[in-house]
Protein backbone atom coordinates (compact mmCIF):
# COMPACT_ATOMS: atom_id res chain seq x y z
CA UNK A 1 0.00 0.00 0.00
CA UNK A 2 1.42 3.57 -0.71
CA UNK A 3 0.06 6.31 0.66
CA UNK A 4 1.05 10.39 0.33
CA UNK A 5 3.40 10.98 3.01
CA UNK A 6 5.47 7.34 2.32
CA UNK A 7 5.85 3.42 1.42
CA UNK A 8 4.33 0.77 3.76
CA UNK A 9 4.36 -2.89 3.08
CA UNK A 10 1.53 -4.90 4.91
CA UNK A 11 2.83 -8.23 6.53
CA UNK A 12 2.72 -10.22 9.61
CA UNK A 13 6.46 -10.24 10.42
CA UNK A 14 7.70 -9.98 14.14
CA UNK A 15 8.78 -6.82 12.53
CA UNK A 16 5.55 -5.31 11.50
CA UNK A 17 3.71 -6.61 14.81
CA UNK A 18 5.86 -4.28 17.00
CA UNK A 19 4.35 -1.28 18.60
CA UNK A 20 5.74 1.79 16.37
CA UNK A 21 7.26 3.01 19.77
CA UNK A 22 9.16 0.29 20.09
CA UNK A 23 10.87 0.69 16.72
CA UNK A 24 11.98 4.15 17.34
CA UNK A 25 13.71 3.55 20.25
CA UNK A 26 15.49 0.56 18.90
CA UNK A 27 16.00 2.42 15.65
CA UNK A 28 17.73 5.31 17.64
CA UNK A 29 19.56 2.98 19.94
CA UNK A 30 21.10 1.28 16.51
CA UNK A 31 21.62 4.35 15.16
CA UNK A 32 24.01 5.66 18.04
CA UNK A 33 25.72 2.44 18.81
CA UNK A 34 26.83 1.61 15.14
CA UNK A 35 27.99 5.48 15.83
CA UNK A 36 29.98 4.88 18.91
CA UNK A 37 31.42 1.22 18.62
CA UNK A 38 31.80 1.02 14.61
CA UNK A 39 35.43 1.99 13.98
CA UNK A 40 37.00 -0.43 12.00
CA UNK A 41 36.24 -2.03 8.40
CA UNK A 42 34.70 -5.51 10.24
CA UNK A 43 32.96 -3.72 12.31
CA UNK A 44 30.58 -1.89 9.59
CA UNK A 45 30.14 -5.25 7.39
CA UNK A 46 28.88 -6.45 10.56
CA UNK A 47 26.86 -3.72 11.04
CA UNK A 48 25.84 -4.19 7.58
CA UNK A 49 24.92 -7.92 7.85
CA UNK A 50 23.17 -7.57 10.72
CA UNK A 51 20.89 -5.22 8.73
CA UNK A 52 20.12 -7.77 6.18
CA UNK A 53 19.19 -9.97 8.85
CA UNK A 54 16.51 -7.42 10.48
CA UNK A 55 15.22 -7.21 6.12
CA UNK A 56 14.91 -10.59 6.37
CA UNK A 57 13.15 -10.90 9.80
CA UNK A 58 10.65 -8.19 8.50
CA UNK A 59 10.01 -10.09 5.22
CA UNK A 60 11.43 -7.36 3.11
CA UNK A 61 12.44 -9.15 0.10
CA UNK A 62 14.97 -7.58 -2.60
CA UNK A 63 12.04 -6.99 -4.97
CA UNK A 64 10.92 -4.71 -1.68
CA UNK A 65 13.57 -3.64 -0.92
CA UNK A 66 15.70 -2.41 -3.73
CA UNK A 67 13.93 0.57 -4.95
CA UNK A 68 14.69 1.91 -2.11
CA UNK A 69 18.30 1.43 -1.45
CA UNK A 70 19.55 1.59 -4.93
CA UNK A 71 19.50 5.57 -4.81
CA UNK A 72 20.98 5.39 -1.04
CA UNK A 73 23.46 3.29 -2.53
CA UNK A 74 24.24 5.91 -5.35
CA UNK A 75 24.39 8.65 -2.20
CA UNK A 76 26.95 6.29 -0.54
CA UNK A 77 29.08 5.90 -3.00
CA UNK A 78 29.26 9.72 -3.56
CA UNK A 79 29.83 10.06 0.02
CA UNK A 80 32.37 7.30 0.02
CA UNK A 81 34.35 9.13 -2.46
CA UNK A 82 34.79 11.91 -0.53
CA UNK A 83 35.68 10.44 2.42
CA UNK A 84 38.25 8.37 0.51
CA UNK A 85 39.86 11.92 -1.13
CA UNK A 86 39.61 13.55 2.61
CA UNK A 87 39.90 10.62 5.12
CA UNK A 88 41.53 7.80 3.37
CA UNK A 89 39.78 4.36 2.61
CA UNK A 90 39.62 3.24 6.76
CA UNK A 91 37.61 5.88 7.47
CA UNK A 92 35.70 6.00 4.07
CA UNK A 93 34.66 2.74 4.44
CA UNK A 94 33.69 3.08 8.22
CA UNK A 95 31.39 5.98 6.91
CA UNK A 96 29.84 4.68 4.55
CA UNK A 97 29.04 1.41 6.10
CA UNK A 98 27.49 2.64 9.52
CA UNK A 99 25.50 5.52 7.20
CA UNK A 100 24.56 2.31 4.80
CA UNK A 101 23.17 0.69 7.80
CA UNK A 102 21.09 3.80 9.57
CA UNK A 103 19.44 4.62 6.62
CA UNK A 104 18.74 0.83 5.77
CA UNK A 105 17.53 0.55 9.05
CA UNK A 106 14.91 3.39 8.69
CA UNK A 107 13.71 1.91 5.56
CA UNK A 108 12.45 -1.14 7.36
CA UNK A 109 10.96 1.33 9.69
CA UNK A 110 9.09 3.14 7.29
CA UNK A 111 8.14 -0.36 4.90
CA UNK A 112 6.78 -2.22 7.83
CA UNK A 113 5.27 0.81 10.22
CA UNK A 114 1.78 3.07 9.03
CA UNK A 115 2.60 6.48 9.21
CA UNK A 116 -0.49 7.39 11.60
CA UNK A 117 1.10 4.91 13.54
CA UNK A 118 4.64 6.45 14.02
CA UNK A 119 3.07 9.43 14.73
CA UNK A 120 0.70 8.36 17.49
CA UNK A 121 4.12 7.20 19.02
CA UNK A 122 5.83 10.71 19.05
CA UNK A 123 2.74 12.19 20.46
CA UNK A 124 2.43 10.19 23.40
CA UNK A 125 6.44 10.38 23.91
CA UNK A 126 6.26 14.00 23.87
CA UNK A 127 3.08 14.16 25.71
CA UNK A 128 4.91 15.69 28.77
CA UNK A 129 5.41 18.85 26.38
CA UNK A 130 2.01 19.01 25.41
CA UNK A 131 1.42 20.48 29.34
CA UNK A 132 3.41 22.84 28.14
CA UNK A 133 1.24 24.26 25.12
CA UNK A 134 3.69 22.83 22.92
CA UNK A 135 2.33 21.68 19.43
CA UNK A 136 3.39 18.02 19.88
CA UNK A 137 1.22 16.63 17.04
CA UNK A 138 3.24 18.77 14.70
CA UNK A 139 6.45 17.83 15.99
CA UNK A 140 5.41 14.05 15.75
CA UNK A 141 4.73 14.93 11.78
CA UNK A 142 7.40 16.66 11.47
CA UNK A 143 9.34 13.76 12.58
CA UNK A 144 7.31 11.24 10.58
CA UNK A 145 7.76 13.16 7.24
CA UNK A 146 11.41 13.00 8.20
CA UNK A 147 12.45 9.55 8.73
CA UNK A 148 9.42 8.68 5.54
CA UNK A 149 11.43 11.50 3.58
CA UNK A 150 14.39 8.67 3.61
CA UNK A 151 13.57 6.43 1.15
CA UNK A 152 12.13 9.19 -0.87
CA UNK A 153 14.80 11.10 -1.29
CA UNK A 154 16.99 7.78 -2.09
CA UNK A 155 14.09 6.90 -4.74
CA UNK A 156 14.71 10.41 -6.40
CA UNK A 157 18.51 9.76 -6.32
CA UNK A 158 17.52 6.76 -8.45
CA UNK A 159 15.27 8.43 -10.79
CA UNK A 160 17.99 11.57 -11.83
CA UNK A 161 20.59 8.67 -12.23
CA UNK A 162 18.92 6.83 -14.65
CA UNK A 163 17.61 9.90 -16.41
CA UNK A 164 21.13 11.06 -16.64
CA UNK A 165 22.46 7.71 -17.82
CA UNK A 166 19.79 7.98 -20.55
CA UNK A 167 20.64 11.02 -22.12
CA UNK A 168 24.38 10.13 -21.85
CA UNK A 169 25.67 12.53 -19.00
CA UNK A 170 28.54 12.55 -17.09
CA UNK A 171 27.74 11.97 -13.54
CA UNK A 172 28.62 15.00 -11.30
CA UNK A 173 27.29 17.46 -8.52
CA UNK A 174 25.49 20.10 -11.12
CA UNK A 175 23.82 16.83 -12.87
CA UNK A 176 22.87 14.66 -9.50
CA UNK A 177 22.49 17.11 -6.89
CA UNK A 178 20.77 20.18 -8.30
CA UNK A 179 17.69 18.10 -10.11
CA UNK A 180 17.17 16.11 -6.53
CA UNK A 181 17.00 19.59 -4.87
CA UNK A 182 14.33 20.30 -7.37
CA UNK A 183 12.89 17.36 -7.39
CA UNK A 184 12.83 17.36 -3.36
CA UNK A 185 11.00 20.74 -3.38
CA UNK A 186 8.28 19.58 -5.23
CA UNK A 187 7.97 16.22 -3.26
CA UNK A 188 7.49 18.90 -0.15
CA UNK A 189 5.41 20.90 -2.00
CA UNK A 190 3.08 18.10 -2.29
CA UNK A 191 3.16 16.96 1.24
CA UNK A 192 2.30 20.50 2.29
CA UNK A 193 -0.45 20.50 -0.05
CA UNK A 194 -1.55 16.75 1.77
CA UNK A 195 -1.43 18.55 5.49
CA UNK A 196 -3.39 21.76 4.39
CA UNK A 197 -6.09 19.35 3.21
CA UNK A 198 -6.00 17.50 6.38
CA UNK A 199 -5.90 20.95 8.46
CA UNK A 200 -2.50 21.47 9.58
CA UNK A 201 -0.65 24.20 8.65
Amino acid sequence: MTTPLGTYVPGTSPIHRLPAGVKLIALIAAIVAMTVTVKTPVGGAVALGAVVAVFALAGVGPKAAWPLMRGTLLTVAIIFVAQLIVAGLRSATVVSAVLLASIALAAVVTLTTRTSDLIDAIVVALSPLARLGVRTDLIAMGFALTLRSVPVIAGLVTQVDQARRARGLRAGPRVLFVPVVLAALDVADGYADTLAARGLD
